[in-house]
């Protein structure tokens, strides 16, 4: 996993969008977000070969918008 940037001062960690996998909506972490089940692989993180699921990098899960407008 990419190391994640900081803010000005050097604390916080923010969100990296080298940290997404193809079925995310926003990198991790972001504000207004969560996760979520993947549901290409029903959050087993493999596919029906046995593979690793492409959409959510093999963790079973993915960040989506959780935030309304």
């Amino acid at each position: 996993m990419a190391s994640e940037a900081q803010d000005g001062n050097g604390s916080d960690p923010t969100p990296n969008a080298t940290d997404m996998n193809p079925g995310d909506d926003a990198p991790p972490g972001t504000p207004g977000t969560g996760e979520d089940v993947c549901l290409q692989c029903s959050g087993k993180g493999k596919i029906q070969d046995g593979g690793e699921c492409p959409n959510c990098g093999g963790t079973g899960k993915v960040i989506k918008g959780v935030a309304g407008g």
